[in-house]
């Protein structure tokens, strides 16, 4: 049985230390699949997936939501030493832009 309405976030990278493809699931870390093929490997991390939520419910665990259901305010905070704020803060001014926009260009790239 396929996990109904499987909505998490995976990625298939290839693992030069092992030679195979290596599935993986964002919203479950400690996980992956290794396989010849990438179309194998995802299917392998889905299917551990699902096995591992199967039993997560099984046992009364909380099961993560996919990252794609979450909601996201666009707002968090980030702490840097006082010389990179005023070298950001002057880049800002010199760009004509806010110290917001700026930081939202750079981490967007």
């Amino acid at each position: 049985m396929a996990l109904k309405n499987d909505r998490y976030t995976y990625r298939v990278t290839w693992s030069e230390d092992d030679n195979e493809y290596v599935g993986l699931c964002a919203e479950f870390p400690s996980l992956s699949w290794l396989a010849k093929t990438p179309g194998i490997a995802l299917k392998g991390i889905r299917k551990l997936v699902e096995d591992v939520v199967k039993d997560m419910h099984n046992a009364g665990e909380a099961v993560p939501d996919p990252i794609a259901c979450r909601h996201y305010s666009g707002k968090f905070i980030v702490r840097v030493p006082p010389q990179v704020h005023r070298k950001l803060a002057i880049q800002a001014a010199e760009s004509g832009v806010s110290l917001n926009r700026l930081a939202s260009s750079k981490l967007s790239q």
